[in-house]
């Protein structure tokens, strides 16, 4: 991968239940384009793209109630899930550790 393919676009959206799946072990990223604070996760957590599930809420129903679950009804993102723990827009270095990466 290079650096053009790092920023380009936004990465393949997942759906719901296969990263809800994914995260039981791994990392889950449910995002909304356009948001800032998902972006600043997204450049921090860029060399690791590929072994995150992302989930966009504006493209999931499913995937969006459920960051209104674990919101208090909010839709906020980034909502990422560790090893089967939702975190509200976590520091991307929660996010590095979860991913192996320094």
């Amino acid at each position: 991968m290079g650096l053009a393919d790092l920023f380009a676009g936004h990465p393949p959206s997942t759906p719901h239940q296969e990263a809800l799946a994914h995260a039981e072990h791994g990392v889950s990223i449910y995002w909304r384009p356009g948001c800032p604070f998902c972006s600043r996760l997204r450049l921090a957590v860029r060399t690791h793209r590929d072994d995150i599930a992302w989930v966009n809420i504006w493209d999931d129903d499913a995937g969006r109630a459920y960051v209104a679950s674990v919101n208090d009804g909010d839709e906020t993102v980034p909502t990422v899930v560790i090893h089967g723990t939702p975190h509200t827009n976590p520091r991307p270095e929660l996010v590095r550790r979860a991913l192996g990466a320094n």
